[in-house]
């Protein structure tokens, strides 16, 4: 079960504790989705790209305000990963962004069953929406036919 603020057993009490931040992520998932536009300067997979390194990289300020260095390395060995699968995603396919957000949504719902990183207990289900919402809208652009560059 998650952590939530006035922790109880009741899986009812739960729901509203996180139903804001999936709320929210639904919000921002679109705004990821739609972030092309406002770089119209640059391609959509570089701009998902980005997107996909800065979410990834979060994490490793969570883990610096947790303090354990155990938290910190794996953090920032999980944050390298996404960062280099991004890279990746630059030149080669745009299914890659694809495969990064949903790897990310699913190590959110780890953290959120986990806990590993203290103090962290909206955020991922917040980041798994995001990263969802964002990986469904280039899945369904990349089938659409949409060119990334």
């Amino acid at each position: 079960m998650c952590a939530t603020v006035g922790r109880t057993d009741d899986p009812d009490a739960a729901q509203p504790a996180v139903r804001m931040p999936v709320i929210w992520g639904l919000v921002f998932g679109a705004i990821q989705a739609a972030s092309p536009l406002a770089f119209w300067w640059l391609d959509a997979d570089t701009v998902y790209a980005l997107g996909l390194a800065l979410i990834a990289s979060i994490y490793i300020g969570f883990a610096v305000a947790d303090g354990r260095p155990t938290v910190i390395a794996v953090e920032s060995s999980v944050a390298t990963v996404f960062v280099i699968v991004a890279a990746a995603a630059i030149t080669g396919s745009p299914w890659l962004l694809v495969l990064g957000l949903t790897g990310h949504g699913l190590k959110d719902l780890w953290q959120h069953r986990r806990q590993f990183v203290a103090n962290t207990r909206w955020w991922p289900p917040f980041c798994l929406v995001v990263d969802w919402v964002a990986a469904a809208v280039i899945a369904i652009e990349i089938i659409a036919g949409v060119h990334f560059r």
